[in-house]
Order: structure tokens, then sequence, then C-alpha cells
């Protein structure tokens, strides 16, 4: 008799939480959680959207696997014209996930965020249509080296602020290949040295950007343009980056960073104890 009853009330229970909740009670819900990156395609235009607000859009690996998965998906279609990349949220991305960066993932892990950073990096460069990102907030880190065909500021306050990892002691190598490539060498030695932001004026100033900020793009207005240089550049580079996370003044930066705190540096070269 007890038995039944309590099967009888845990029928109900599932059954109220299924229906309009009363005022004052609970929700309970199972939802599966959005993805990072969606993709939609319209009369040959693909929109890319990174979609991970609540993280500022940061380039984790899920991320980047997302963002890799829809570039490549039906690439070759003759209905595909271009790929449009926007992102929700006040900023577009904030960079690489400094959580993913600690001595506790391990080497082989930060191997394949930073292989699959270039991935996506020489695929928006070499896919056969041309890649427009549409920054419509704060642009940070990787982000601004991807070096799309077109990068449009739209809004006059997306301040592009260039690869910060000498901030955190690890010196962004990997974004160093697509900037020096994209602005006189001495910018871009400032760029990556002081970390910097960069305004969109100063951005376009160097040609970074191709359009003048505050200007939204016509979505059929899609210039020529050829996009070329060496694959190893970037495999060597992201080498480096995993060589620089080994070392103790690289974690150091990331753990202060992540505590909120102000780094002490060894200024040596010396690995980083696990």
């Amino acid at each position: 008799m007890a038995r039944s009853f309590l099967c009888r009330s845990v029928g109900v229970l599932q059954l109220l939480r299924t229906q309009t909740p009363l005022s004052g009670t609970r929700c309970y819900s199972h939802t599966e959680p959005e993805p990072l990156t969606l993709r939609q395609q319209h009369n040959g235009i693909r929109r890319i959207i990174l979609n991970d607000p609540k993280k500022r859009n940061a380039l984790s690996l899920a991320m980047l696997e997302s963002l890799r998965e829809n570039l490549l998906t039906d690439a070759d279609s003759d209905d595909l014209r271009v790929v449009i990349i926007s992102a929700r949220g006040p900023v577009f991305s904030s960079g690489h996930d400094l959580k993913e960066l600690t001595s506790a993932q391990g080497r082989e892990y930060h191997t394949r965020v930073f292989h699959t950073c270039s991935e996506v990096m020489t695929l928006i460069q070499d896919i056969p249509v041309p890649v427009i990102a549409m920054v419509n907030g704060v642009a940070t880190a990787a982000v601004v080296s991807w070096s799309p065909a077109v990068m449009l500021p739209w809004r006059r306050s997306s301040p592009l602020s260039p690869p910060r990892g000498v901030n955190v002691g690890l010196f962004c190598s990997t974004p160093a290949v697509a900037i020096g490539r994209a602005v006189p060498r001495k910018v871009a030695m400032e760029m990556l040295l002081t970390g910097s932001p960069l305004s969109a004026h100063n951005a376009l100033l160097h040609g970074l950007i191709s359009e003048s900020p505050g200007r939204r793009p016509r979505e059929g207005h899609v210039p020529e343009t050829n996009v070329s240089g060496s694959r190893r550049a970037y495999a060597t580079a992201s080498r480096v980056m995993v060589d620089n996370l080994a070392l103790r003044d690289g974690q150091e930066g990331i753990r202060a960073f992540i505590e909120k705190r102000k780094p002490v540096w060894s200024n040596k070269a010396e690995k980083a104890q696990d």
C-alpha cells in the first residue's frame, strides 16, 4: 500500500514539473546546452556566430573545434560564396581560455589547443571563399591575427587588443605569424611586446582591418583577395607556444591571471613544477 502510494506520488511530482510553474515554484529543466558556434546559411552567405558570451567567447579547445567544423562543412560547395564570422555578447572574443593552459592539463592537451588554433587560422585563409570577420565588440589576442579576407569593426567602440600573452609571461608567437604579415614589422613588434589595445581607427591606419570603423558592410560586397603564406610558420610557432607554457614564468603568469593577482616573475628559463 505504502509502496503504491509512493509510486503514484513520484508520478504526480514528475507530471507537475512538466506543467507551467505557479508563482514561487521552481522549474526543472534538462535542456541541452547551446552549441558554442552557430551556423546559418542563406543565398550563398554563411554566418558563423561565436555563441559563448558568458565566457566572452573564449577560444577554448571546444570552441576552436566547433569553429573548425562550421568552416569546413561543405566548404567546396558551389552554393557557398562568403563566410561571415560574428559573435554574441559585448566581447567578440577574449582569446585563449587561460584555464585550459595550466600545468594540470599537461603538454599533450596544450599541443592540441595550439594545433587546433593554427588549423583554424590557416583554414580561414585557405578555404575557397572569402572570410569576413564582423567585429561587433572587443576582439582580443589570437582573434586579431586570424587574417580573414576582410576584418570589419562596424562599431566604433570595437577596439582590437593584440595578443596579450606578454602580460602573463607567455609571448604569443603563433599570432605573431599573421600579425607580422599584416602590418609593418615595427608596428607588429609594438603590438606583441606591449599588448596595448589598438583603436579601430589605428588598426585601419596600419592595415590590420580593411574597412572604416562604424560602417556596417553590405552583405553582397566582397572584395577580391588572395591571402598566402607558409603553413610551416604556424606549425613552428605552435611548438614554441607549447614549450613556453612548460616554463615556470609561463605558468606563473596564467595562475596570477586566474587568481587576480600580480605575477612574481623568476625571469629564468626554468621548467614549471607539476
